[in-house]
């Protein structure tokens, strides 16, 4: 019979995680393994960002809704989306409006340098 694992090693406790600040109006909880991170995300601000973003992105919208430049074109994304963004310049991208109360959880690979 094979090894079994303690469901405590495969689940992730975000609610006993503390949030971290990103920015003003947007703090976070991650939780990485190796070269892959799990995100939640929460917006208090309707504010987007000016710099454009070229990492790829893989994410799911629990709640709220926020509006994304793609490369000049603006897509909607509401409670229920997923959302996946290749990286690149040609699917560079943005935030550019949010609905306060949001969360995402996003799905990320993790540059090994970063740390």
């Amino acid at each position: 019979m094979p090894e079994q694992l303690a469901s405590s090693a495969l689940r992730v406790d975000f609610t006993g995680m503390p949030w971290q600040q990103v920015r003003p109006g947007v703090r976070h909880k991650v939780y990485r393994e190796g070269s892959r991170q799990l995100r939640l995300v929460e917006f208090d601000t309707s504010d987007g960002v000016a710099d454009w973003c070229q990492v790829g992105h893989v994410g799911y919208v629990l709640a709220g809704g926020l509006n994304i430049d793609v490369n000049g074109s603006i897509l909607q994304f509401a409670a229920g989306d997923g959302l996946f963004i290749p990286p690149g310049s040609v699917t560079q991208h943005r935030p550019v409006t949010i609905e306060p109360g949001t969360r995402l959880l996003m799905v990320e690979d993790v540059d090994m340098e970063e740390g």
